[in-house]
């Protein structure tokens, strides 16, 4: 497949899982509603209400979320006379992809990884470990770079960023539909209809957190082909970027700052361990998609 049509394959993909959350959020969010007690404009009403003040409550996550991903991962900014061919390797490649020099950072940590973040190409930011800058010769991080690079300028950064707000209304949803529970909130439990309603929202309430974590865990894996295609239009060079992965998976060690709410921002999972077994089940709860497909896809591009 050619990088064109893998982009163009990759970003329509993607488009198409983000539009069909949203209609399982606006689902689920009904059918608490009625669970509640709710009938016809009433439930509409609840549902237009619930994700009102939901996206009020992630709106601070949607502009400050960066800082927080940076502080927690304990990034230092860095000058250009501190990182002089990091810089310029940054530099160059932003010229080429047409965005704004992201503000770049370095995460003192033995093991190889990197990772963009930031809601737009004007407030992004790259961190890169200083394991990586040790292990990687100069075309295989520039093949790192161009990746995250790609991640902001395809808007990956900002795409993420709504799916985590998508998988947090989910859960803050069921969380709020509990409690209406327990304080007595619950519709006419004595009829059929009101006893059906109230069984499926418990179901919903325990099903819906998870299913929504395994969507925002699909659209990463997604988003990760798209910015190797990105990368590999970018370097003209795919092959940096497959060695570059090569040796980051060699690396069994999981970095000192890995979190499990992060995980999917980085170029490969920083959690370690042992090379997960080919099972479509274990597939389903990666944040990345295997490194052998990903190297497989670089290679064959043209």
């Amino acid at each position: 497949m050619s990088l064109h049509n893998q982009i163009s394959s990759n970003r329509w993909k993607t488009w198409i899982v983000m539009f069909f959350f949203t209609i399982f959020v606006v689902a689920v969010s009904y059918i608490f509603a009625l669970a509640m007690g709710f009938q016809g404009m009433g439930a509409l009403g609840y549902v237009g209400i619930a994700l009102i003040i939901v996206g009020i409550i992630n709106f601070s996550a949607y502009y400050w979320s960066d800082k927080m991903v940076l502080k927690l991962s304990k990034a230092k900014a860095v000058s250009k006379k501190e990182a002089p061919q990091l810089y310029r390797i940054v530099e160059n490649l932003a010229i080429g992809a047409g965005v704004p020099k992201p503000k770049i950072y370095i995460i003192h940590d033995d093991t190889p990884n990197a990772f963009a973040t930031g809601r737009d190409p004007k407030h992004a930011a790259i961190a890169v470990h200083t394991g990586l800058l040790e292990r990687l010769n100069k075309l295989e991080i520039e093949g790192v770079i161009a990746h995250e690079l790609s991640h902001i300028r395809n808007f990956d950064t900002r795409v993420m960023a709504i799916v985590a707000i998508l998988v947090g209304t989910i859960a803050l949803l069921a969380e709020f539909f509990f409690y209406s529970m327990f304080w007595g909130r619950g519709g006419d439990r004595d009829s059929k209809a009101g006893s059906i309603f109230m069984i499926l929202g418990i179901v919903a309430a325990i099903l819906a957190p998870i299913v929504a974590q395994l969507i925002q865990l699909a659209v990463s894996r997604r988003r990760e082909f798209l910015a190797d295609a990105s990368a590999g239009f970018l370097t003209r060079y795919p092959e940096g970027l497959a060695r570059a992965l090569e040796k980051i998976s060699n690396v069994a060690t999981p970095a000192k700052t890995a979190h499990t709410s992060t995980a999917h921002l980085y170029i490969s999972s920083p959690l370690g361990g042992k090379k997960a077994k080919k099972n479509w089940m274990v597939g389903l709860f990666n944040t990345h998609p295997p490194i052998e497909e990903r190297v497989k896809a670089l290679r064959g591009m043209r």
